[in-house]
């Protein structure tokens, strides 16, 4: 049987949810002079650029770049980030990913991060499913979705093209 996909969000309404979540960043970072967006590799990572350049439209706020990485399969592995620990150490620190499926890579993200004093910890994404296995959440989504386990929810950030889109 051939899989279908609905699309859920074209590229304009990812512009519109990227825009979103850069205000409501801004709104609970309006006092901080630096903030660190660390994207979960690779679609997180994207997302994180782009709310980055949201941000700088919208604040005067040094924005820190970080990349996460973290091995899906075994998120007990080794996680790597693109900035060191004193980097980002008593900062304001968003993990970005694009979807929160069951919440693994979002927990053991944020359980790395939990090693450093932070002044303030958020979580963003662009889809928020709801089938969690851990007690996590999005602080800042672009949309909650109701799926079902059986389906997959893919983002493409394509320049000109992203979308969502439910298989």
């Amino acid at each position: 049987m051939e899989k279908t996909s609905v699309s859920i969000l074209d590229h304009e309404q990812i512009r519109h949810k990227i825009k979103r979540i850069a205000y409501q960043i801004y709104e609970s970072n309006v006092d901080e002079k630096q903030i660190v967006l660390a994207g979960i590799s690779k679609s997180g990572f994207e997302l994180a650029k782009r709310l980055q350049k949201e941000l700088l439209e919208i604040s005067d706020l040094d924005i820190l770049l970080c990349e996460v990485k973290i091995n899906k399969k075994d998120p007990l592995d080794k996680i790597i980030t693109g900035l060191p620990p004193q980097e980002y150490r008593d900062k304001s620190l968003v993990l970005i990913d694009d979807v929160l499926n069951s919440g693994t890579t979002l927990i053991y993200g944020v359980r790395h991060f939990l090693d450093v004093p932070l002044k303030r910890f958020k979580t963003a994404v662009l889809v928020d499913r709801s089938h969690k296995k851990y007690p996590v959440k999005a602080d800042f989504k672009g949309i909650s979705l109701s799926t079902s386990l059986h389906e997959m929810v893919k983002v493409h950030f394509k320049e000109g093209k992203d979308s969502v889109e439910l298989i």
